[in-house]
């Protein structure tokens, strides 16, 4: 087996495809027809979203529903920056919200936090040393 994507579940795909793209630089891999579903291109693992209302017809399970207003998830996403201040700016630029600002952390990595806009929890660092 192989981990090969994960799957937020959203209100707007398409929004939060575009923030993605503005704030982070990642190109979208597809966007289906309904707007219910899209992935960005990661690398080898893909993020993916796909609409609240959609993933509730599929799904026989109750889930909370994120946003800026509820509490952080018990989960982030990593995204590996070459400039992390630089991205941590673009990131707020884009309508990111700030968490916490970059820093050196002791093993060497800069770290930084945003939530992007559905209110999941994003680092921005660098390569582990």
């Amino acid at each position: 087996m192989k981990f090969t994507y994960a799957i937020l579940y959203v209100d707007d795909v398409e929004a939060t495809l575009k923030f993605y793209e503005r704030a982070f630089g990642l190109k979208r891999r597809l966007l289906a027809d309904e707007k219910n579903y899209g992935e960005l291109k990661t690398g080898d693992t893909r993020l993916a979203f796909a609409a609240n209302s959609f993933v509730r017809k599929l799904i026989p399970v109750d889930f909370a529903v994120g946003g800026l207003g509820a509490a952080v998830p018990p989960f982030e996403l990593g995204i590996v920056a070459d400039g992390v201040v630089a991205a941590f700016r673009q990131a707020l630029e884009a309508g990111a919200s700030e968490v916490k600002p970059p820093e050196q952390k002791p093993w060497g990595q800069v770290v930084g936090y945003v939530r992007d806009l559905n209110g999941y929890l994003v680092e921005i660092c660098s390569e582990m040393p």
